[in-house]
């Protein structure tokens, strides 16, 4: 198996299919309660106001569903997660793992643990994510190994 041409850095991995189809679920769903709040004439004012807050809770889990995402650069990797975002330099890398079945990358890390970065993920983009993968499996192999000066 040939070695993935390294990415010119920084780079960006994230589930671009899923997000689009959750920012744009999210943005469906809070149109339709919104337009729903607003056509029905038997609401009170109260009422309307808490259709479209629920609205807004139902957009804001999309949007919170289609954050993650992994940022490469010279100097590190960072994960962002749902709700955490973690710096990693290239040294803390010590294997980036995408088994069949697995939901998204896991980083197995200098420190003995095992980090999610569910900005690589195969869902519905699964010849995608093995590309990023392999890629940035690349890129910590290539500067985690001590032998790039940056």
């Amino acid at each position: 198996m040939s070695q993935p041409e390294l990415p010119v850095l920084p780079v960006t991995f994230r589930p671009t299919r899923t997000r689009a189809v959750l920012l744009t679920v999210g943005a469906a769903m809070f149109a339709v309660i919104t337009a729903i709040a607003l056509l029905l004439e038997t609401l009170s004012p109260g009422e309307r106001v808490s259709f479209i807050f629920t609205a807004l809770l139902f957009f804001g889990v999309m949007l919170l569903l289609s954050r993650p995402k992994v940022v490469a650069d010279e100097a590190g990797v960072t994960v962002v997660n749902l709700t955490t975002r973690r710096r990693l330099e290239w040294a803390e890398i010590v294997r980036v793992n995408l088994r069949p079945g697995d939901a998204w990358v896991f980083l197995d890390l200098s420190d003995g643990t095992s980090l999610p970065a569910l900005g690589i993920q195969p869902g519905i983009a699964k010849e995608q994510a093995i590309r990023d993968a392999r890629a940035l499996r690349a890129l910590a192999e290539f500067h985690g190994s001590g032998t790039h000066t940056p």
